[in-house]
């Protein structure tokens, strides 16, 4: 109500035009902690905003911004019935007295509070507001590209919250960490966060995380926000140095993790094998009882289960072939020669579903034969049978890469009264199925060479035949004896 006074004083002209300019400026300006707060903090969001078509910058807007599940606190000084604590609900507006619906959803703590201010200041005078977070909502990210397990995660702060010192927000690494780790195939130096800013900005940022691996130190804040992005794309060049660094570090990939992969090509036993860290005792994985499978699940170590390399294996030529999560498969070269030479590198970490491929060799040198025998990436030994007219006929274990006159030595020698030592009969069980026998003429002078003396694989039988005088002697004792000549036969057969 205005009083008779009042009315008298608006009656003079002048007095009338003191007294509203007066109140205007009770009504229209804030207090000076309040002017100071909208000068220093927009409304709207900061201006560093990017759309999603934006190329990636590389500083990250570290605000924190307002969201369903938040607990605020809001505070109208000197009106205490209208202070209040406050849940912000998924659609982001809190009911406040007098004022009612305010949206606070992508607004910082300042931003709330001039909103709210500026909503109270057609009701109160002079309002001063501000805005405390009392507990963060919880910080849900998304991880996808190439880690282990691409996903959305919740992400539990550390330490207090709010009102309790010391809270920590969780990093990037945190968030890679719950997916899992990166896999071998991530480009760690490209790694992509998108994150919202205030109710319809964007901003993308390219961290490099291999930078931290060197270093320790990172020039961005890597801290996350709820609604986070992040994006690990594949690498485009496979670095097999820089692999196997990355492999290490806290946030890849589990190195014990168990990984199904595929040898295939020139090894012994061709086939899927469950590849570990750490020994491989006999068994399942390590049929053939193959000497120091041990260590990181590594190529070394898959073709060790797969029985070792064949002789006609190409070990410059190996091709590991691995799905990306990104769907693009990648073909990565292997040198094992270089690695018998001391290159480390070569005996590259496997990942799970890894296809190993090793080539046959188009010409095989001799002498790197002989070498590659006597190195872990060759089979312990091979099995041939030697069967008929020697001293000890059976199978006989030999080195890889042994000849055809090691396997007659390995099973005693000729027979030196019946056994035909001048040829024999080698068989020979394909790849494809099929079965070849060929004869060979015995030099046991000649090295190793293809006409005279092959080198032998696993499974190959040698049939070393009866003499002339060893046949005639035979049918004459079984037309003498027939029961005698034929288990002299099968004698000779069967070994009984």
């Amino acid at each position: 109500m205005v009083n008779t006074k009042t009315l008298k004083l608006l009656s003079h002209p002048i007095l009338a035009l003191m007294l509203l300019t007066s109140i205007n400026a009770v009504f229209a300006t804030p207090s000076h902690a309040q002017a100071k707060k909208r000068r220093t903090t927009p409304r709207t969001a900061p201006a560093r905003v990017f759309q999603s078509n934006t190329p990636a910058s590389g500083i990250l807007d570290t605000s924190y911004t307002l969201g369903g599940g938040d607990l605020i606190k809001v505070n109208v000084f000197e009106v205490p019935e209208y202070t209040g604590e406050y849940q912000v609900p998924p659609g982001g507006a809190i009911n406040l007295p007098l004022i009612g619906s305010v949206p606070v959803l992508g607004l910082t703590t300042e931003q709330a509070a001039d909103d709210i201010a500026r909503r109270y200041a057609r009701f109160l005078k002079r309002p001063i507001i501000s805005v405390n977070l009392l507990s963060p909502r919880p910080i849900n990210v998304l991880v996808s590209g190439e880690v282990t397990r691409p996903g959305g995660y919740s992400l539990s702060l550390q330490g207090g919250a709010g009102n309790a010192p010391g809270v920590q927000y969780p990093t990037i690494i945190s968030a890679i960490t719950n997916a899992q780790g990166y896999t071998l195939s991530a480009d760690i130096t490209q790694v992509q966060v998108r994150r919202r800013i205030g109710r319809t900005g964007e901003q993308l940022v390219s961290l490099n995380l291999q930078e931290l691996l060197r270093t320790g130190r990172l020039p961005q804040d890597i801290t996350l926000r709820d609604g986070d992005t992040i994006y690990i794309p594949r690498i485009a060049n496979f670095n097999l140095a820089s692999a196997r660094n990355q492999a290490s570090s806290s946030f890849a990939a589990d190195p014990t993790r168990p990984r199904n992969v595929a040898v295939i090509g020139e090894v012994l036993r061709p086939g899927s094998y469950l590849v570990t860290s750490g020994a491989t005792e006999a068994g399942a994985n390590n049929p053939s009882n193959l000497p120091g499978i041990t260590g990181q699940p590594t190529v070394m170590r898959a073709i060790q289960l797969a029985g070792g390399i064949g002789p006609r294996a190409d070990v410059r030529n190996v091709v590991l072939r691995r799905q990306t999560r990104t769907g693009d498969p990648q073909n990565i070269n292997i040198n094992l020669w270089q690695l018998l030479q001391g290159d480390i590198d070569q005996d590259t970490i496997l990942q799970d579903g890894d296809t190993l491929f090793v080539a046959t060799a188009t010409d095989v040198n001799r002498a790197e034969l002989t070498q590659l025998a006597s190195t872990t990436l060759s089979p312990s030994k091979i099995q041939v049978g030697v069967v008929g007219e020697v001293k000890r006929a059976g199978p006989v274990d030999i080195q890889p890469n042994s000849t055809l006159n090691q396997a007659l030595l390995a099973a005693g020698g000729f027979d030196g009264v019946r056994a035909n030592s001048k040829a024999v009969d080698l068989v020979r069980l394909n790849p494809d199925g099929s079965v070849t026998k060929r004869v060979v003429k015995i030099d046991l002078a000649a090295g190793l060479n293809e006409q005279t003396n092959p080198v032998l694989l696993n499974n190959d039988v040698i049939i070393v035949g009866r003499n002339g005088l060893a046949k005639g002697g035979d049918t004459a004792s079984g037309i003498i004896n027939p029961v005698g000549g034929l288990l002299g036969v099968f004698r000779a057969l069967f070994g009984i």
